[in-house]
């Protein structure tokens, strides 16, 4: 008999990604990513297999985090980044055997590489102070004094950075290449810029580097991506619109360049595309214009770990591979240059990696679904079969009793159809009645998906049904839709996510209408405050990394001043708009049970938001909690401390436990 899924079980779950197959198309290899509980750290660690037998055999055994596995031209090596000592350096192993050798001590480690295509060489990118070369070692002081930091720009800090969460000051990101022969390193961008290495051409004569030279980066939002001649170092443009392109990969014979990118039309709810830049005419076309959804991964998950899924990938025939997000699902999509374009994947999953051999006939994808953690498979395109390769979690899936969620979809007020999913209990018994939770996803420029996702099922499996819907602002539909919920925040996003709870009551009478919660993260907690505020339906509810002020948020985020005019529609000239759409405003209409989660080093919606809502509550006499976490981000839910990622689903079962 299967037993219910317990917080704990984060500690079995296993994250296999980083699939990349060798140039002859026999064999591949890949990370799988597990928790040590007992280090409390996340261990990465590189796996071969051999695609005619299926045997898998483990390559690296280290406390260490491998990834970015690459293989040579020749398909004899396989380079890969380690952080073994500490910073990110880059290691190659020969694939018959032997140890891994590390070929770079850089200060900063290494960020990214490329293989050349010589084989001889390969290109990286490092940051390195201004003034200084790549090479150069900067010597550690025993007593250091502290320094100040003088803020110079208004992107001086980002959540996810090391330490306090500013920028490093005066460090650049640089590209060198690197001879393998003798392991010396020769810099190739220069001047105080930060520049990302995207690809580099068949015959290794030309690179494509993103970078940004413009002398004030405070309100410019663009990543042009540029051609450059190795040799002659003369420069092409490729884009330098306002928007985010990268992602770029040359076609075998050299002629086109795809890249993904999304213009500024709706600033950070642009959907994304393909685009093909023919280095020959120098000329651009977008290649997915007329398909109405976002190209790449808005699945919002919280168990894969390390993924970095191509943006596209070329086949010989000039063929292209791409993910989309669409309706709930993420698919493989083929497309040709003739604008040929259609699904090559089934709908119902999360295909959250993938490669694919340079004819074409075969892929490696990364599959996950609502009862199926992940796993990799070896899939005939044309055929559509495909056969599991990886079995990592057959064990978890044997022992643990999972709900297979159920789709649902309803009309809103505006004439759309927002999609969703319903959990019944683990264990459901007809007849019963049972209480219900209602789960917001952040973003808002995300989606909840066909995936696995360990906290649902966790609620589930403590006996709650539980609620989760793409309301408005959400990615995986339209352009519209993604759109709408911009200036509107509070508006149609919160009656899409009411419309669905009451939805979901009138067809399915187990729902216990007294027994509700609510519960989000990010943009999630956002509205979880602005429900509380607003109804008092739900018994119990627990706010995650939110916003509560808008008008602190902007000055306070390492997003603010830009992103609440994006999504908002105002800024400090317009303050009392922003004050209008504060979950804060409404703190005197709070009466549910309110537990406040959050991070001590969250940048992105900083833990000030937190202590503005809780002390206004305590002040006003109202039941609240607040619980915070030290030394993590935003991000703490899918890749923070392993034994916090724990604590704080207990609090969330805990609270809802004690209101509901």
């Amino acid at each position: 008999m299967k037993r219910l899924l317990g917080a704990e079980d984060l500690y079995k779950i296993q994250s296999v990604s980083n699939p990349q197959i060798s140039p002859n198309g026999d064999e591949a290899v890949f990370i799988r990513t597990e928790i040590d509980e007992k280090d409390n750290k996340y261990y990465a660690q590189l796996f071969h297999v051999q695609l005619t037998t299926g045997v898998i055999s483990q390559w690296t055994f280290g406390k260490e985090r491998i990834s970015s596995p690459k293989w040579s031209q020749d398909g004899q090596q396989v380079a890969f980044l380690s952080n073994r000592d500490e910073k990110n350096q880059l290691y190659v192993m020969n694939k018959n055997g032997g140890e891994a050798k590390k070929v770079t001590t850089l200060d900063s480690g290494v960020n990214s590489f490329l293989w050349d295509p010589s084989g001889q060489k390969v290109w990286i990118s490092s940051k390195i102070k201004s003034g200084k070369t790549i090479t150069d070692k900067t010597e550690k002081e025993e007593n250091p004094l502290p320094k100040p930091y003088v803020v110079d720009g208004m992107k001086y800090k980002m959540d996810g950075l090391d330490g306090a969460g500013l920028v490093p000051q005066d460090s650049y990101s640089q590209i060198a290449v690197l001879d393998l022969k003798d392991e010396s390193i020769e810099q190739f961008t220069t001047g105080d810029y930060q520049h990302s290495l995207q690809a580099i051409s068949p015959d290794g004569k030309k690179l494509v580097i993103g970078v940004n030279r413009a002398d004030n980066l405070d309100f410019v939002f663009k990543s042009p991506l540029l051609l450059i001649d190795i040799e002659t170092k003369e420069e092409i443009t490729i884009v330098d619109e306002n928007g985010y392109y990268g992602g770029a990969a040359f076609s075998y014979d050299g002629r086109y360049i795809a890249f993904a990118g999304s213009d500024h039309a709706y600033k950070n709810a642009t959907h994304s595309t393909i685009y093909i830049y023919d280095v020959e005419g120098k000329t651009t076309l977008s290649l997915t214009e007329n398909i109405d959804s976002p190209v790449g991964d808005y699945a919002v998950a919280d168990i894969q770990q390390g993924v970095s899924a191509p943006s596209v990938v070329w086949t010989e025939a000039n063929e292209l591979y791409f993910q989309m997000s669409t309706m709930g699902d993420v698919r493989l999509y083929y497309a040709t240059l003739d604008g040929a374009i259609y699904p090559a994947s089934p709908e119902g999953e999360h295909i959250y990696e993938y490669a694919v051999t340079k004819d074409g006939k075969f892929a490696i994808i990364a599959v996950s679904n609502p009862t199926f953690p992940g796993e990799l498979y070896y899939y005939e395109i044309a055929a559509g079969e495909r056969k599991q390769l990886t079995h990592f979690n057959d064990q978890f899936i044997q022992d643990v009793e999972l709900v297979q969620p159920e789709e649902i979809s309803y009309h809103v007020s505006d004439g759309s159809t927002v999609y969703g999913w319903l959990m019944k209990p683990a264990g459901f018994e007809e007849g019963k009645k049972y209480p219900l939770i209602v789960e917001i996803h952040g973003g808002p420029h995300t989606m909840y998906a066909n995936t696995f996702f360990h906290e649902l099922q966790l609620l589930a499996a403590k006996g709650y049904g539980v609620l989760y819907v793409n309301p408005r602002g959400s990615h995986g539909y339209s352009q519209a839709f993604v759109d709408a919920v911009r200036g509107d925040y509070g508006g149609g996003d919160y009656t899409d996510i009411m419309s669905g709870l009451d939805y979901a009551i009138s067809q399915n009478d187990w729902i216990d209408t007294d027994k509700l919660g609510v519960t989000g993260g990010s943009y999630g907690g956002f509205m979880t405050n602005w429900i509380v505020g607003h109804t008092n339906r739900f018994k119990a509810a627990v706010t995650q990394r939110s916003i509560s002020n808008w008008i602190s948020f902007f000055g306070v985020s390492d997003i603010g001043y830009y992103f609440s005019d994006w999504q908002i529609g105002s800024d400090m000239l317009d303050p009392e708009k922003l004050w209008e759409h504060s979950p804060l405003k409404y703190a005197k209409n709070i009466e549910t049970p309110l537990l406040i989660l959050h991070s001590e080093k969250d940048f992105r919606c900083p833990i000030e938001q937190a202590e503005q809502l809780y002390i206004t509550l305590k002040s006003m006499k109202k039941e609240v909690g607040f619980v915070r976490f030290p030394d993590n981000n935003h991000n703490l839910s899918r890749t923070g401390t392993p034994n916090l990622r724990i604590e704080r689903l207990n609090q969330i079962v805990q609270w809802f436990e004690k209101y509901i």
